[in-house]
């Protein structure tokens, strides 16, 4: 519960209705009490830190301003939505952030009223609230739409598709778009556009002449209005950067302090009482009101629990065991030392995939192309074909984007491009938008593509040296965080193309598994003496080892980090009635629905995955096997 000698003002607030109670000079102090207890409530918690300190004053101005919800405000990168739960009826839950049962991480529509759009991937806002505009207008509700995008949101081609139709609209909608520039992503923001917005100064003259002149000269679309409005952009554009947002149809203004809440308040006021598209430019620190975080901006970007008094500290005890992602970030180092034809490309996920020591070691080979995941894949698709090899590393999530490009352009023309794709499988505490439970089914139907998934870290490596020697496309698909522990080879060895690895052999039952489940399956096939086959590719499977257990075994059992509709275990099935073998098959694997955010542990515990979820299953379907000898049989 908030403490309110501390909070006195955050404590009388529960709702946004609540907060339009305050009069306006009270909104900064306001703000300086939402700021203190985000500070402490993610600091016994964590989460996601930095962008929500950089929108606080916004986020109080626009809940004081509008009538959510009601009025419709539509956050992007939905990890800046922190204050706005705190402000929207979640203020005493937000500590069980990305806690089982807890508050979402992001905005999630079936959590409050508040949250009008769920919000996972980046770059979405424009487009809902353009569609939710539309949508209000037919049935002529008069209610405002925000969309707030930022933190590197404004990098993602989606955002300029949905501002081109925004701006081409005849009746013009109601929409207003703020740009909350901070620079950064999660990593430093790239490309053109970052630094065309760096390039700002304001013009509260040009704003009052402009609402001025569209009065006197009424009919946009008469000859002078027209040429004073051309005349306009090119003037305004010697002096902010507005001409690509002005062209596109947008009145733009700014920037403004996005620190200032009464200057934020003034200026959204001026903004409720205009027509049509609107582009409200305001520039944010990421992290503003923590010192540590403003100077370390991608350090806190997200974090574990802390003492906010001292900051992020080292964690006591021995070396850490290295996650799979750092298993890739070294070996992506160790390959480009050996071949010089590698190049690496991430859509802005530089520290989250593990480049980080790749991008400071071979600058001119690393290529973060901002979150553009479409170009991501064509990118490298270009670059394959001069000759070069280049490995995507991409979110298994975040592939879904570039999904038509991975068809299209890389495994229709057999390109060689190797996909290194972290977070597959069961994620965890950000919930079902980052959760990686579809690749393996949405990679197996691609034609031309080469499919693994590793047991253990060293086996990760070996897949990794695979794929980039094979010729053609290939994914390398492993989950998030640490392995069982297998220690790692400082060689870059391959394995066969296709073929599994019997780890025990039993009888009865054969325990199919691909990727990071084999350990608890272990455990089951040596309780109920079954054979146990880490299958290692997903695609071509092994299909001379499959024939030959077929006669042997009386049952399959196939099980994957994935969800079971088309996944690894659809293939096995799919080989043996092409052989015309009646065999019985056991599928166990993610369920077909959306899991909700809670640890990696708990979510594959909740589907039957761990090996007491696994042993249940394969005894309800054999209840015979719980009474027979354990084949103790060494593979």
């Amino acid at each position: 519960m908030i403490d309110s000698t501390r909070y006195p003002r955050l404590s009388r607030i529960a709702t946004p209705a609540d907060l339009r109670t305050f009069g306006e000079d009270e909104l900064p102090a306001i703000a300086d009490e939402l700021r203190a207890y985000l500070i402490e409530s993610v600091g016994r918690s964590g989460g996601h830190f930095g962008a929500g300190l950089g929108v606080i004053e916004l986020t109080v101005a626009l809940h004081w301003l509008y009538e959510t919800p009601d009025d419709r405000l539509v956050w992007d990168v939905g990890h800046q939505c922190y204050p706005h739960k705190i402000l929207t009826g979640r203020r005493d839950d937000i500590q069980t952030v990305k806690q089982k049962d807890g508050v979402a991480p992001f905005p999630k529509r079936e959590e409050s009223e508040y949250d009008t759009f769920g919000v996972g991937h980046s770059s979405t806002s424009i487009s809902a609230a353009l569609g939710m505009a539309i949508a209000n207008a037919r049935a002529g509700n008069t209610r405002r739409v925000v969309a707030v995008i930022g933190d590197g949101a404004m990098t993602a081609g989606m955002a300029y598709e949905a501002l081109n139709h925004a701006g081409g609209m005849d009746p013009e909608p109601n929409l207003l778009v703020i740009l909350n520039d901070n620079r950064m992503s999660i990593s430093e923001n790239v490309g053109g556009l970052t630094k065309m917005l760096g390039r700002m100064t304001g013009s509260k003259t040009l704003n009052a002449l402009r609402e001025g002149g569209k009065k006197l000269l009424g009919d946009k679309n008469n000859p002078t209005a027209r040429f004073v409005r051309r005349w306009e952009e090119h003037w305004k554009g010697m002096f902010v950067p507005s001409t690509l947002f002005e062209e596109m149809g947008f009145h733009y203004t700014g920037p403004i302090d996005g620190h200032d809440v009464n200057a934020l308040v003034a200026t959204l006021k001026t903004l409720k009482t205009l027509k049509g598209p609107q582009l409200l430019h305001i520039i944010t620190t990421k992290g503003k009101g923590y010192e540590l975080a403003e100077g370390d901006q991608i350090g806190y970007h997200a974090v574990g629990p802390f003492d906010p008094a001292q900051g992020l500290v080292p964690k006591p005890g021995g070396a850490k065991k290295p996650t799979y992602t750092d298993i890739f970030g070294d070996w992506l180092c160790d390959m480009a030392a050996a071949d010089e034809t590698l190049l690496a490309i991430t859509p802005a996920m530089r520290e989250g995939s593990g480049l980080v020591r790749f991008s400071k070691e071979y600058p001119d080979r690393y290529f973060d192309v901002a979150i553009a995941e479409q170009h991501a894949v064509t990118l490298a698709a270009g670059m394959a074909c001069e000759g070069a090899k280049p490995v995507v590393a991409i979110y298994s999530t975040f592939l879904q984007r570039g999904y038509d490009q991975l068809v299209h352009d890389v495994a229709i023309q057999d390109l060689d491009v190797l996909f290194a794709i972290d977070r597959g499988g069961v994620v965890g505490p950000d919930g079902a938008t980052h959760a990686g439970n579809l690749d393996l089914s949405y990679l197996r139907c691609v034609p031309n593509m080469v499919v693994m998934a590793p047991a253990d870290e060293n086996e990760c490596r070996q897949m990794l040296t695979t794929g980039f020697k094979h010729v053609g496309p290939a994914a390398v698909r492993y989950p998030r965080g640490t392995g069982p522990g297998v220690g790692v080879s400082e060689s870059l060895d391959t394995l066969p193309i296709g073929k599994a690895d019997v780890r025990r052999k039993g009888a009865r039952i054969a325990l199919l598994v691909f990727g990071a489940i084999v350990p608890a399956a272990d455990q089951v096939g040596e309780q109920l003496g079954l054979t146990v086959v880490n299958m290692r590719f997903v695609k071509p499977l092994d299909r001379a080892l499959l024939l030959e257990l077929a006669k042997t075994h009386g049952g399959f059992v196939t099980l994957e980090d994935n969800v079971v509709a088309g996944g690894a275990g659809s293939g096995v099935a799919e080989l043996l009635a092409g052989e015309g073998i009646a065999h019985p098959v056991l599928h166990l694997g993610l369920p077909d629905a959306f899991q909700h955010h809670a640890s990696r542990e708990q979510l594959l515990a909740e589907a039957g995955l761990d090996a007491a979820g696994i042993r249940a299953a394969v005894l309800a379907r054999w209840p015979a096997l719980q009474s027979s000898a354990p084949k103790t049989a060494a593979g």
